[in-house]
């Protein structure tokens, strides 16, 4: 497995993609590497936020080619099912940083970050049409950001669109021209907030996916009320009336 460069910045865990040559295509030793890095995060306590990053002129160029133009193994499949569907199963805040090309499964991949931070020129596209084929793992999560009848727009037509017609859609979240710097802010940001608040929360965001409005309503009730007890919250509502910085007692200190 290749590894991938990897600092930790207080409570942000940086992952960077690191196949320049290949424009960091998902082959199946970057799709491992990539999934054992994130998982690596969100198993340490110590990790509040992921931000993802990439080497190279492109964030990532979607599926190898080499590898899967000679057919699709059952461990490519898994691999990809489990890289493209990671926003809906990850319970940490997964950020990205995003500069020229990620096309194809890169959008995939990058409509699974729960924030996208994108370079003005950072282009998009479910390009997979051009070749024969149907974005079928990606539809799901680029559904999930876009609605799927734009989704199946962008499939049918195979065009790039850039960062502010990318955010205007929902792709992303915000452009900016230094989007490394950007995405470090949004995560050490993100980071500083109550670890138990972010995983029960993106947790029921999880749990409700799918569900009719009483049964997500009466879900969203009962993890409240469950909240409502936790320390993290009577922590949060004594550093708000005493106008100081919260000590989240689920950081274990």
């Amino acid at each position: 497995t290749c590894a991938l460069p990897i600092f930790q910045r207080g409570r942000v865990l940086q992952i960077v993609l690191d196949r320049p040559e290949k424009r960091n295509a998902l082959s199946i030793e970057l799709s491992r590497a990539i999934l054992e890095a994130v998982g690596s995060g969100v198993r340490d306590a110590g990790i509040g936020a992921i931000l993802v990053t990439a080497n190279g002129k492109s964030f990532c160029a979607g599926m190898d080619l080499e590898e899967v133009g000679r057919g699709a193994t059952e461990e490519t499949n898994s691999l990809h099912e489990q890289i493209f569907t990671l926003g809906a199963r990850t319970n940490k805040p997964l950020i990205a940083a995003v500069h020229g090309a990620a096309l194809g499964g890169g959008t995939g991949l990058v409509a699974n970050f729960h924030i996208v931070i994108a370079e003005p020129e950072a282009t998009f596209g479910l390009t997979e049409i051009r070749l024969g084929l149907w974005p079928f793992l990606v539809y799901r999560a680029v559904g999930m950001a876009l609605g799927e009848r734009r989704t199946t727009e962008l499939a049918l037509t195979g065009r790039t669109f850039k960062s502010e017609e990318a955010r205007d859609l929902g792709l992303i979240h915000e452009v900016a021209a230094d989007v490394e710097k950007r995405g470090m802010e949004v995560a050490q940001l993100v980071a500083s907030y109550s670890p138990s608040a972010i995983h029960n929360g993106l947790s029921f965001v999880q749990e409700v996916r799918g569900m009719g409005w009483e049964e997500a309503g009466r879900v969203a009730r009962r993890v409240r009320d469950w909240v409502f007890t936790g320390s993290d919250f009577q922590e949060g509502v004594r550093a708000f009336r005493e106008k100081r910085a919260p000590r989240w007692p689920s950081l274990g200190g």
